[in-house]
């Protein structure tokens, strides 16, 4: 099978520009690492990394500037064509702290230059002349395994970003870790990553649709108390995990991504927000998890009503619970606050303005939703 011809015909044809730019000077140009991946599973691909073998730094750097392409980590020797990162085959050796911390040198062998992958499944290549796909360390068996397993241990160790890459690819395609790569990974401190960027790996398994598989990875591999000092007792982890599973189809499109922290912190009994400042989260997490209440025992009609006198209850993240969607949808307050038709204006020609005018919409709303509650008690008995 031609997997280049998964490719969506827009992307196709400027891959196709690309290789015609370069076949004067090599025919040995690949494409590499997610995208192959995702290709091999029939994903939807939209970034593209190209690597490139037979080509001087000085002369790739004059032909990147000819094709347009900018320069977005000459020490690595990358550049930017549109959606595809271009860049000399090359090998990585950590010589100092950091993730930029790396003695780069040149490459011309195709399978050295793919052992400083992090994982056999992101070492697939296809050659764009030729469309051979190369399979240099059995990832094409490990995808139909569903399987995540590092290349090489050493390499691997220089960069403890990895580990967390591993916890979020396995979330995102629901792959398990194989058991040696978990002993290596347990032993890597993660005490040298900065915060950033280790929300920018969380937040990716935040978006993902294996959660439960995320929430494994993050106690078994040590991340959750090496980041946060957070040990999971079996009880929680499997309360958690269990509701991160079954509940996954109910939430809100719209705010999934804060559903990770919402359950966790709930079955942990902290303030929602607490792990979300811990990561160094955005305003806007930390703004949406500030806001939110535990999930009651019983999720009745008052309950619902009083909660959307602060906002729709479709921000509520606990509202996968029950029948709270329908339920909120007929009281008419899923997308919307309860308002009870009392209207500022009204008030206003009772003589009330500034801060009482505020209250007394309150205190009038309220009053409205006790007496729907007690005339619905009322039409049952």
């Amino acid at each position: 099978m031609d997997l280049l011809e998964k490719i969506p015909p827009s992307y196709l044809k400027k891959l196709q520009i690309i290789k015609e730019f370069l076949s004067p000077y090599t025919k040995r140009v690949y494409l590499v690492g997610g995208c192959v991946r995702d290709l091999v599973m029939g994903m939807d691909v939209k970034d593209f990394d190209i690597e490139i073998f037979d080509i001087e730094p000085k002369l790739f750097d004059s032909l990147m500037k000819k094709l347009g392409a900018k320069g977005v980590g000459k020490s690595f020797f990358v550049y930017k064509y549109d959606v595809f990162d271009l860049a000399l085959a090359r090998r990585e050796r950590k010589v100092s702290v950091g993730h930029r911390g790396f003695e780069v040198t040149l490459c011309k062998d195709e399978k050295e230059a793919s052992k400083r992958r992090d994982f056999t499944m992101n070492a697939l290549m296809i050659n764009l002349f030729t469309k051979e796909l190369l399979d240099l360390w059995g990832g094409l068996k490990d995808i139909e395994q569903k399987k995540i397993r590092i290349i090489d241990e050493e390499r691997f160790k220089e960069d403890s970003l990895r580990v967390l890459r591993a916890v979020q690819f396995s979330s995102r395609l629901g792959f398990r870790i194989d058991k040696y790569s978990c002993e290596v990974m347990r032993e890597i401190e993660l005490d040298d990553l900065s915060k950033e960027r280790v929300f920018w790996e969380f937040e990716k398994m935040f978006l993902s649709s294996w959660l439960h598989f995320g929430l494994y990875y993050l106690s078994a591999l040590g991340v959750l108390k090496k980041l946060f000092d957070i040990e999971l007792s079996k009880e929680i982890f499997f309360k958690t995990a269990f509701e991160l599973q079954k509940n996954r189809d109910k939430f809100e499109k719209e705010y999934y991504r804060y559903c990770f922290l919402y359950i966790l912190s709930k079955n942990l009994s902290i303030k929602f927000d607490k792990i979300a400042r811990i990561l160094n989260s955005p305003l806007i997490y930390i703004k949406m998890l500030e806001k939110q209440v535990d999930i009651p025992k019983v999720a009745d009609e008052r309950f619902l009503l009083m909660l959307s006198l602060r906002y729709p209850i479709k921000e509520w993240l606990g509202n996968y619970t029950d029948d709270v969607k329908k339920r909120a949808k007929e009281l008419g307050i899923y997308d919307k606050k309860f308002d009870g038709g009392i209207k500022a204006v009204d008030l206003m020609k009772e003589g009330f303005s500034g801060k009482e005018l505020g209250m007394e919409i309150e205190r009038r709303k309220k009053m409205m939703i006790e007496r729907m509650i007690d005339e619905q008690v009322y039409s049952k008995d």
